[in-house]
């Protein structure tokens, strides 16, 4: 090499010009970085059925957004996840499942809540987590559910007809309306289903009720025992206990007062006797 074009390349403002265009280089070639997570807080939400009767598993539905899981455009860049913790005072037999879950736009969480056989309030925690790189914001959520002793209808279907009857469903009314559904599996000829429908309610109004149902849509293929094609069962209810406390009150009132007129006659009749 000329050692004109040597003394060149040893020159230090070279150097620092070759090392810029090698970093320029360098950064050129590296990956796109990813979004930046947004700012919109954690949200989310709980339903399905607030009162289960005893031993009933229910079905609930959990949606969550928001929190650094998701970009700036609102595409999913981390996770997103429930978990559940319970609460109630005899926790025997109570169960949920699945207790967490990944979540995302189209995808909600599916838990099942098993309930034992006491009448308490069982209260389920739901913490929705979302998480992108080392940043973590969390929300909570509080879901109660009553558990109550059921109204129970109960029911012998029998299939009287010559061929075998597919499984179908019947609708349970309460005073005319439609409050639940039972299915019916396939009974052969001469076969007999007991059905047992169970009706959870925190209360009903004081007076009578009526539970009925009718088998009139499978055309006489089956039947309740006995023959009918349609069952009702009634039952009464109590109205709540009377208050007595303002008769009490009234009651201490008034003997307080003819005690003190009793008391002040006495008085009188004494003076008077001893003026005499």
């Amino acid at each position: 090499m000329d050692p004109t074009m040597r003394r060149a390349w040893a020159h230090p403002v070279v150097y620092a010009l070759l090392a810029t265009g090698l970093l320029l280089g360098l950064g050129a070639a590296s990956p796109p970085a990813l979004a930046a997570p947004t700012s919109t807080p954690v949200t989310g939400s709980v339903t399905g059925p607030t009162v289960l009767a005893f031993g009933v598993t229910g079905h609930y539905t959990i949606t969550g957004t928001g929190g650094p899981a998701f970009a700036s455009n609102g595409s999913l860049v981390g996770n997103l996840t429930y978990y559940i913790t319970l609460a109630a005072p005899n926790l025997t037999g109570v169960s949920v499942t699945p207790t967490s879950a990944a979540l995302s736009p189209t995808v909600n969480g599916t838990p099942f809540l098993t309930v034992g056989s006491f009448a308490e309030t069982v209260t389920m925690t739901v913490m929705i987590s979302s998480v992108y790189q080392h940043v973590n914001v969390s929300t909570n959520l509080t879901y109660s559910v009553r558990v109550v002793q059921p109204y129970v209808v109960s029911a012998t279907i029998v299939n009287v007809s010559s061929t075998t009857v597919l499984s179908f469903l019947v609708t349970v009314d309460l005073d005319g309306a439609p409050v639940g559904s039972v299915t019916v599996p396939t009974i052969t000829p001469g076969g007999e289903y007991n059905l047992s429908f169970h009706y959870a309610t925190v209360g009903l109004s004081p007076g009578t009720h009526t539970f009925s149902i009718s088998l009139a849509s499978e055309h006489g293929l089956v039947v309740f025992a006995g023959g009918a094609t349609s069952y009702s069962q009634s039952f009464y209810v109590t109205g709540p206990a009377p208050n007595y406390t303002l008769w009490y009150v009234v009651g201490i009132v008034a003997f307080v007062g003819v005690l003190f007129i009793f008391l002040t006659r006495a008085a009188a009749r004494r003076r008077g006797a001893l003026r005499r």
